[in-house]
C-alpha cells in the first residue's frame, strides 16, 4: 500500500486522509500543504487504486480489509493516535477504525457520507465502475473525469488536469492511457449494493452507533450519496456529530479551496 507524507515525521499530530472509491490519496495534495505546519499528514491509496498494488482475489476489495490495511499503516507509521479525514469509501473505512472499543482516532471528519448510503448513488457509482475505459490523450482523461467528477463543483483548468493526472497510467496499449484502479473493485461493490435489494439503501446504523470520538460530518449540497436526513439524523445519536454544509457541491467536497479547508482545521484544532 503506498503513501504520500507530508510534514514533520516526528510531529505527534497526525492527520490520515483517506480518499473515495476509484480516487487515490494525491486528492489531499492542497489539503495537506496548507495543514502540514500543524499535522503530519499521511495519504495513503487503498489497495487496487492509484499506486497500491491491486489483490489477487477481488473480493477482499471491502471495508474490512481496508480496515486492517490501515491498522498495518499505523503501525508502520510509529503512532498511537490520529485524526482521520475520510471521503465516501475514506469515511467508511474510518467508521470502521472508530467503531472499535480501543480505537486510535481521536477525531473523525466524515466527508459526504455516513450509516445510510442511498441506492441512487449507488446506481450512478456503479454504471461506472466495472467497464472503465481507455484514453487517447490526457485531454480525453480530463474530459472524462470532469464528467464523473462533476459533482465535486466549481474547480479550475488546473485542479482538474491535477485530479486527472493523478489517477491515470499509461495503458498495456501503446500511445493510450488508463485508470489507476483495478476494475475487480467493481465486484464486491455491486455485491454489496444488489444484497439490499433493487433500489434499497445500505444502512450501516450499528457500526455508526459504536463511534464514541467526536466526529463531524461534512456533506455537499446537491449530494446524492448523503442525505440531509441522514444527516440530521445521524446528529441525534451514536456520536452526535456536527455538521455542515458545502453550497454548490454534490458528492463530494474536495477541499481544494481555502474555504473547505478552513472546515477541517476548524473542527480538528478546536478544543
Amino acid at each position: 500500500m503506498a503513501y504520500v507524507e507530508w510534514g514533520d515525521p516526528h510531529n505527534p499530530r497526525v492527520l490520515v486522509c483517506v480518499h473515495g472509491l476509484t480516487r487515490c490519496g494525491r486528492d489531499f495534495d492542497f489539503l495537506a500543504r496548507s495543514l502540514c505546519d500543524e499535522y503530519r499528514v499521511v495519504c495513503p491509496d487503498t489497495v487496487g487504486r492509484g499506486q497500491s498494488d491491486w489483490l489477487r482475489d477481488s473480493q477482499y476489495y471491502a471495508v474490512p480489509q481496508y480496515v486492517a490495511d490501515m491498522m498495518v499503516l499505523l503501525a508502520r507509521l510509529d503512532v498511537e493516535s490520529i485524526d482521520w479525514l475520510g471521503t465516501s469509501m475514506g469515511g467508511l473505512i474510518g467508521m470502521g477504525l472508530a467503531a472499535q472499543a480501543e480505537t486510535p482516532i481521536r477525531k473523525l471528519i466524515l466527508n459526504d457520507v455516513g450509516p445510510v448510503i442511498a441506492a441512487a448513488a449507488l446506481g450512478r457509482i456503479g454504471e461506472y465502475l466495472a467497464n472503465p475505459p481507455e484514453f487517447d490523450s490526457i485531454e480525453a482523461a480530463e474530459a472524462y473525469i470532469r464528467a464523473v467528477g462533476a459533482p465535486f463543483g466549481n474547480l479550475s483548468a488546473a485542479q482538474w488536469r491535477q485530479l486527472t493526472e493523478s489517477v491515470v497510467k499509461k495503458s498495456a496499449l501503446a500511445g493510450r492511457l488508463a485508470l489507476r484502479y483495478d476494475p475487480g473493485i467493481a465486484a464486491p461493490f455491486l455485491a454489496a449494493a444488489q444484497s439490499q435489494g433493487p433500489g434499497q439503501d445500505v444502512e450501516l446504523w450499528p457500526l455508526y452507533d459504536a463511534i464514541r470520538c467526536p466526529t463531524c460530518v461534512i456533506r455537499g449540497e446537491h449530494s446524492d450519496l448523503l442525505s440531509r436526513d441522514t444527516v440530521a439524523a445521524m446528529r441525534e445519536r451514536g456520536p452526535r456529530p456536527c455538521s455542515v454544509e458545502v453550497a454548490g457541491v454534490g458528492h463530494a467536497p474536495m477541499f481544494l479551496n481555502d474555504a473547505q479547508i478552513a472546515l477541517v482545521r476548524d473542527f480538528l484544532l478546536a478544543n
